[in-house]
Protein backbone atom coordinates (compact mmCIF):
# COMPACT_ATOMS: atom_id res chain seq x y z
CA UNK A 1 0.00 0.00 0.00
CA UNK A 2 2.50 2.31 0.92
CA UNK A 3 4.24 2.14 -2.92
CA UNK A 4 1.18 2.44 -4.47
CA UNK A 5 0.57 5.74 -2.58
CA UNK A 6 4.08 6.69 -3.42
CA UNK A 7 3.25 6.08 -7.15
CA UNK A 8 0.25 8.85 -6.45
CA UNK A 9 2.09 10.85 -5.10
CA UNK A 10 4.42 11.41 -7.80
CA UNK A 11 1.73 11.16 -10.54
CA UNK A 12 0.15 13.84 -8.78
CA UNK A 13 3.28 15.95 -8.37
CA UNK A 14 4.59 15.70 -11.87
CA UNK A 15 2.37 18.48 -13.19
CA UNK A 16 2.79 20.42 -10.56
CA UNK A 17 6.33 20.59 -10.86
CA UNK A 18 6.04 21.27 -14.65
CA UNK A 19 3.40 24.20 -13.80
CA UNK A 20 5.67 25.67 -11.38
CA UNK A 21 8.34 25.58 -13.07
CA UNK A 22 6.93 27.73 -16.33
CA UNK A 23 6.04 29.87 -13.91
CA UNK A 24 9.65 30.20 -12.46
CA UNK A 25 10.42 31.05 -15.72
CA UNK A 26 8.00 33.62 -16.23
CA UNK A 27 9.12 35.38 -13.50
CA UNK A 28 12.93 35.65 -13.41
CA UNK A 29 13.08 39.08 -14.21
CA UNK A 30 11.50 40.09 -11.12
CA UNK A 31 12.99 40.31 -7.80
CA UNK A 32 14.45 37.74 -5.69
CA UNK A 33 12.09 37.76 -2.93
CA UNK A 34 9.21 38.49 -5.19
CA UNK A 35 9.93 35.08 -6.75
CA UNK A 36 10.95 33.27 -3.72
CA UNK A 37 7.48 33.99 -2.65
CA UNK A 38 5.75 32.60 -5.67
CA UNK A 39 8.06 29.38 -6.31
CA UNK A 40 8.29 28.24 -2.63
CA UNK A 41 4.13 27.52 -2.80
CA UNK A 42 5.16 24.77 -5.06
CA UNK A 43 6.83 23.36 -1.71
CA UNK A 44 4.04 24.09 0.71
CA UNK A 45 1.41 22.26 -1.73
CA UNK A 46 4.32 19.06 -2.32
CA UNK A 47 4.51 19.11 1.70
CA UNK A 48 0.57 19.37 1.86
CA UNK A 49 0.63 16.56 -1.22
CA UNK A 50 3.01 14.11 0.36
CA UNK A 51 0.79 14.26 3.92
CA UNK A 52 -2.61 13.24 1.72
CA UNK A 53 -1.15 10.82 -0.47
CA UNK A 54 1.38 9.17 1.95
CA UNK A 55 0.26 9.88 4.98
CA UNK A 56 3.74 11.44 6.00
CA UNK A 57 3.56 14.57 7.93
CA UNK A 58 6.34 16.06 10.35
CA UNK A 59 6.72 17.99 13.52
CA UNK A 60 9.24 20.98 14.66
CA UNK A 61 10.87 21.30 18.12
CA UNK A 62 13.30 24.74 18.73
CA UNK A 63 11.69 26.69 16.55
CA UNK A 64 12.23 29.25 18.99
CA UNK A 65 15.80 29.23 18.27
CA UNK A 66 15.84 30.91 15.14
CA UNK A 67 17.00 34.16 15.67
CA UNK A 68 15.42 37.22 13.98
CA UNK A 69 18.44 38.18 11.94
CA UNK A 70 19.55 35.64 9.42
CA UNK A 71 22.59 33.14 9.40
CA UNK A 72 23.80 30.21 8.20
CA UNK A 73 21.97 27.03 8.66
CA UNK A 74 23.77 23.35 8.93
CA UNK A 75 21.20 20.87 8.42
CA UNK A 76 21.61 17.37 8.33
CA UNK A 77 21.36 15.71 4.65
CA UNK A 78 19.12 12.31 4.33
CA UNK A 79 16.91 12.82 1.72
CA UNK A 80 14.70 15.38 -0.73
CA UNK A 81 12.40 16.44 1.94
CA UNK A 82 14.44 18.53 3.82
CA UNK A 83 15.82 20.55 1.21
CA UNK A 84 11.71 21.37 0.16
CA UNK A 85 10.72 21.59 4.00
CA UNK A 86 12.99 23.97 5.15
CA UNK A 87 11.72 26.52 3.10
CA UNK A 88 8.66 25.92 5.52
CA UNK A 89 10.57 26.25 8.77
CA UNK A 90 12.84 29.00 8.11
CA UNK A 91 12.48 32.29 6.32
CA UNK A 92 13.38 33.11 2.56
CA UNK A 93 16.56 31.31 2.10
CA UNK A 94 19.46 30.58 0.06
CA UNK A 95 20.65 26.96 -0.68
CA UNK A 96 24.09 26.54 -1.46
CA UNK A 97 23.64 23.18 -4.29
CA UNK A 98 26.03 21.84 -7.11
CA UNK A 99 25.13 23.73 -10.28
CA UNK A 100 23.61 20.86 -12.43
CA UNK A 101 20.80 20.27 -10.60
CA UNK A 102 19.65 24.25 -12.65
CA UNK A 103 20.06 21.75 -15.33
CA UNK A 104 17.63 19.08 -14.53
CA UNK A 105 13.98 19.56 -16.74
CA UNK A 106 11.50 21.40 -15.09
CA UNK A 107 12.60 21.05 -11.78
CA UNK A 108 15.70 22.56 -11.95
CA UNK A 109 14.13 25.76 -13.93
CA UNK A 110 11.83 26.21 -10.97
CA UNK A 111 14.78 26.03 -8.80
CA UNK A 112 16.77 28.79 -10.28
CA UNK A 113 14.11 31.17 -9.09
CA UNK A 114 14.75 30.43 -4.97
CA UNK A 115 17.70 32.22 -5.42
CA UNK A 116 20.31 29.64 -4.40
CA UNK A 117 24.23 29.74 -4.91
CA UNK A 118 24.97 27.16 -7.63
CA UNK A 119 28.55 26.02 -7.48
CA UNK A 120 30.82 23.42 -9.36
CA UNK A 121 32.04 21.33 -6.43
CA UNK A 122 34.64 20.47 -8.77
CA UNK A 123 35.99 23.80 -8.66
CA UNK A 124 37.72 23.43 -5.07
CA UNK A 125 38.83 27.10 -3.61
CA UNK A 126 36.82 28.50 -6.62
CA UNK A 127 33.40 27.15 -5.22
CA UNK A 128 34.49 27.93 -1.30
CA UNK A 129 34.82 31.61 -2.46
CA UNK A 130 32.10 31.79 -4.98
CA UNK A 131 30.13 30.54 -1.45
CA UNK A 132 31.99 33.26 1.09
CA UNK A 133 31.22 36.29 -1.08
CA UNK A 134 27.68 35.27 -2.73
CA UNK A 135 26.46 33.74 0.94
CA UNK A 136 27.90 36.84 2.77
CA UNK A 137 25.92 39.07 0.72
CA UNK A 138 22.46 37.02 0.85
CA UNK A 139 22.68 37.43 4.26
CA UNK A 140 23.69 41.26 4.26
CA UNK A 141 20.19 41.55 2.32
CA UNK A 142 18.47 39.56 4.83
CA UNK A 143 18.79 36.08 3.53
CA UNK A 144 19.47 33.05 5.34
CA UNK A 145 21.88 30.53 3.59
CA UNK A 146 21.25 26.87 3.60
CA UNK A 147 24.46 24.31 3.91
CA UNK A 148 24.27 20.20 4.16
CA UNK A 149 27.74 20.02 5.88
CA UNK A 150 28.13 16.63 4.38
CA UNK A 151 28.08 17.64 1.07
CA UNK A 152 25.39 14.63 -0.02
CA UNK A 153 22.18 12.23 1.63
CA UNK A 154 24.00 10.07 4.30
CA UNK A 155 21.40 7.32 5.09
CA UNK A 156 20.09 7.15 9.18
CA UNK A 157 22.47 6.32 11.43
CA UNK A 158 25.51 7.05 9.49
CA UNK A 159 27.70 10.24 9.60
CA UNK A 160 29.49 11.80 6.38
CA UNK A 161 32.50 14.08 6.42
CA UNK A 162 31.71 17.64 7.60
CA UNK A 163 33.30 20.15 5.73
CA UNK A 164 34.08 23.64 7.31
CA UNK A 165 32.34 25.66 4.02
CA UNK A 166 29.25 26.82 6.74
CA UNK A 167 31.25 27.73 9.68
CA UNK A 168 33.62 29.76 7.14
CA UNK A 169 30.70 31.35 5.86
CA UNK A 170 29.01 32.44 9.40
CA UNK A 171 32.74 33.61 10.36
CA UNK A 172 32.73 35.60 7.22
CA UNK A 173 29.51 37.03 7.84
CA UNK A 174 29.75 37.71 11.17
CA UNK A 175 26.69 35.03 11.67
CA UNK A 176 25.61 32.48 13.72
CA UNK A 177 25.37 29.39 12.74
CA UNK A 178 21.79 27.45 13.33
CA UNK A 179 22.34 23.45 13.60
CA UNK A 180 19.50 21.40 12.26
CA UNK A 181 18.47 17.30 12.94
CA UNK A 182 15.87 15.06 11.56
CA UNK A 183 14.91 11.50 10.48
CA UNK A 184 13.50 12.42 7.10
CA UNK A 185 15.84 9.64 5.80
CA UNK A 186 13.81 6.63 7.89
CA UNK A 187 10.24 8.20 5.89
CA UNK A 188 12.09 9.19 2.38
CA UNK A 189 15.05 7.08 1.86
CA UNK A 190 17.46 8.35 -0.95
CA UNK A 191 16.92 7.12 -4.53
CA UNK A 192 13.76 5.15 -3.21
CA UNK A 193 10.23 4.76 -4.52
CA UNK A 194 8.41 4.31 -1.48
CA UNK A 195 7.62 7.22 1.08
CA UNK A 196 6.37 5.65 4.50
CA UNK A 197 3.47 6.78 6.15
CA UNK A 198 4.58 8.60 9.71
CA UNK A 199 5.87 11.65 11.43
CA UNK A 200 9.18 13.45 10.13
CA UNK A 201 10.96 14.55 13.84
CA UNK A 202 12.61 18.05 12.82
CA UNK A 203 14.77 19.40 15.68
CA UNK A 204 16.51 23.08 15.43
CA UNK A 205 19.42 23.38 17.80
CA UNK A 206 20.16 26.93 19.64
CA UNK A 207 22.40 29.41 17.82
CA UNK A 208 25.87 28.71 17.61
CA UNK A 209 27.96 32.18 18.06
CA UNK A 210 31.02 31.95 16.27
CA UNK A 211 32.49 35.48 17.31
CA UNK A 212 36.41 34.52 18.31
CA UNK A 213 36.30 30.84 17.45
CA UNK A 214 37.59 28.95 14.20
CA UNK A 215 36.08 27.38 11.22
CA UNK A 216 36.87 24.18 12.75
CA UNK A 217 35.57 25.06 16.12
CA UNK A 218 32.62 25.62 15.05
CA UNK A 219 32.08 22.72 12.41
CA UNK A 220 32.88 20.42 15.71
CA UNK A 221 30.24 22.20 17.97
CA UNK A 222 27.41 21.96 15.18
CA UNK A 223 28.79 18.14 14.28
CA UNK A 224 28.33 17.16 17.88
CA UNK A 225 25.10 18.72 18.54
CA UNK A 226 23.74 17.42 15.08
CA UNK A 227 25.14 13.83 14.95
CA UNK A 228 23.50 13.58 18.89
CA UNK A 229 19.92 15.05 18.29
CA UNK A 230 19.74 12.62 15.32
CA UNK A 231 20.81 10.34 17.20
CA UNK A 232 17.89 10.47 19.78
CA UNK A 233 15.73 9.90 16.70
CA UNK A 234 13.21 7.07 15.70
CA UNK A 235 15.13 5.38 13.38
CA UNK A 236 12.40 2.85 11.93
CA UNK A 237 8.91 4.47 10.66
CA UNK A 238 7.12 2.47 12.80
CA UNK A 239 8.83 3.73 16.02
Amino acid sequence: MAKFRSIIFYVGLAPLTVLFSLIGIAILPLPRPWRYAVITRWSRLTIAWLKLACGLGWRVTGLENIPAAPGVILCKHQSAWETITLQLIFPRQSQVLKKELLHVPFFGWGLASLNPIAIDRKAGTKALRTVLELGAERIKQGWWVLLFPEGTRIPPGEKGRYTQTGAALALAAEAVVVPVAHNAGVFWARNALTKHPGTIEVVIGPPIATAGKSAKAITLEAESWIEAACAALPNTPGA
